[in-house]
């Protein structure tokens, strides 16, 4: 079988392997597709926390089993998605039903070879049932679910005004689940063709651009004066997290979804009189994939419109790099792999 290795940040290199063995409480999939995530491209760039090289990339994935053991529930042949966050079940975080953010946490294509291959071999335990979605829905479940667990971690309600700043794919999906709960929701980035997609595409009704406009002054005026009661922070960079504190309301919530690597800091003060809550929303729970399926079988969520980019898995290689330029307008590029 054909697998792509990041050999080295900036070096991809088709390599052929053995297809996975049957073993004990795994399955086998046939990869169907892939979906290019942000870390996929930050580890290419060699800018991603957690992370040693070569390295197969590959989280956001759907496939076809086409063997399986310790799987009662499922059947050869069946269309499926999986949990690519592979937990202990023994840590703290586990008996606590955290498994998102286990101790020993290792999350397919990250801190373990990933899924950038014809087959793979999975726990059987991680399987997702597709219900219907098609293979590319399928492989945009994951991400979706990495919004739809911010929002339940922020236990987002009708009542709240929603900011989310940053509006690539997770951003994008943040938003999407903040509508879906109700709440009245404000997109911030830098990127004007992003903020049309989101005007266009997702419903979202209030739209900043943090390079010409006046960020505070726009959510005052969005607001009443009241600020949003809810902050999420999805493109992981510093300066743009710092500056977030700034945007929150008195007894508001700021949530960081997106990972950078280095220290954030800010006003304690401010903070303090704020009483306001910061909390981390790592990965997702099969109860956010499964809630995802649910708002795409009910149309609430139309998975296709982030794909803007489809390419073969011959095609990556070439093609990869280019998605790290603003200018190509990629929101989702999908890889179909025959």
């Amino acid at each position: 079988m054909k697998t792509l290795v990041c050999e080295a940040p900036g070096n991809f290199n088709y390599q052929d392997s053995e297809i996975p063995a049957l073993t004990k409480n795994h399955s086998i999939l046939k990869i169907k597709n892939i979906g290019i995530c942000g870390t996929d491209l930050h580890a290419f760039e060699g800018k991603q926390p957690f992370f040693n090289y070569p390295r197969i990339l590959g989280h956001e994935l759907a496939g076809e089993i086409v063997a399986a053991d310790g799987a009662p529930d499922f059947f050869v042949g069946e269309a499926v998605t999986f949990l690519p966050y592979f937990n202990c079940g023994i840590c703290i975080a586990c008996r606590n039903g955290k498994t998102n953010c286990c101790t020993k946490i290792q999350v397919f294509g990250v801190h373990i070879d990933g899924g950038m291959s014809e087959y793979i071999s999975i726990p059987s335990d991680k399987l997702v049932h597709a219900e219907g979605l098609s293979f590319e829905e399928l492989a945009l479940v994951e991400p979706l679910a990495i919004g739809a667990h911010a929002i339940r971690r922020a236990e987002v309600s009708a009542k709240d005004t929603v900011l989310v700043i940053g509006a690539g794919p997770i951003g994008l999906g943040t938003m999407e689940f903040a509508r879906i709960a109700g709440a009245k929701v404000i997109a911030l980035d830098i990127n004007e063709s992003r903020l049309k997609f989101c005007e266009n595409k997702i419903q979202v009704m209030h739209c900043i651009n943090g390079s010409t406009q006046n960020v505070k002054e726009e959510l005052a005026r969005i607001t009443d004066g009241d600020m949003p009661t809810i902050v999420l922070d999805a493109t992981g960079n510093l300066n743009a997290i710092n500056i977030g504190f700034e945007y929150l309301s008195h007894g508001g919530k700021y949530v960081l979804v997106g990972l950078q690597g280095g220290a954030i800091s800010f006003s304690h003060p401010e903070f303090h009189k704020r009483e306001a809550t910061l909390m981390s929303s790592r990965n997702a729970t099969r109860s956010d994939f499964e809630y995802v399926i649910s708002c795409i079988k009910k149309g609430l969520i139309t998975p296709n419109n982030y794909i803007t980019h489809r390419v073969d898995f011959g095609q990556v290689k070439t093609d990869f790099e280019s998605w790290l330029n603003p200018v190509t307008g990629v929101i989702k590029a999908m890889v179909s792999v025959n």
